[in-house]
């Protein structure tokens, strides 16, 4: 599978990162895991080789047993007409109350998934990586209130992200990630 192919060569580049975090890019506190696992859509993102040219992106997080979150991202390839997914783990870097994880989706390599803004009731997230280079506006369902993704990506852009070059993932034809196959 392509994205899965590209998804652990690009995390492979990120061996230095790890659970490094941008300049001036803060996690939230106060991080409620047990609230943030289900599937969350991925509203808008800054591309990568990893997701480029996939629709109806989701991820979905699930506890596991070891004190982890199970990571599940699922896109729809269209031009080889197949659902593609990525299975990994997520580890807090300092504790359950900061919303800053470190994923896996290729064995003893991680890098940083920063929770920066979130709604207090769970409903729509702003998600950074390692540097500037990833950005990802998630949501409960596959669209946001146009004033709330101006103003995710207003803050985004003061934090010195280039969201002129955000994708905006096409969920037209949205069905729940439990339930696409």
């Amino acid at each position: 599978m392509k994205f899965i192919s590209l998804l652990i060569s690009s995390l492979c580049l990120l061996i230095g990162c790890s659970a490094s975090k941008p300049d001036n890019v803060e996690p939230v506190t106060d991080f409620e895991a047990e609230r943030y696992l289900g599937t969350w859509y991925e509203i808008a993102r800054l591309d990568h080789s990893f997701e480029e040219g996939l629709s109806e992106v989701t991820a979905t997080y699930r506890e596991r047993e070891d004190g982890g979150i199970a990571v599940i991202n699922r896109g729809y390839n269209a031009e080889e007409d197949q659902w593609d997914e990525a299975e990994g783990k997520a580890y807090f870097v300092q504790d359950r109350q900061t919303g800053w994880l470190k994923v896996s989706f290729f064995g003893p390599f991680y890098a940083s998934y920063v929770v920066t803004r979130l709604d207090q009731d769970y409903q729509w997230a702003l998600v950074t990586g390692p540097d500037k280079d990833y950005l990802w506006v998630l949501a409960r369902q596959p669209s946001l209130p146009p004033k709330t993704q101006q103003q995710l990506i207003a803050h985004a852009a003061e934090l010195g992200y280039n969201t002129d070059n955000l994708i905006f993932v096409d969920h037209s034809n949205s069905q729940s990630a439990d339930t696409a196959k």
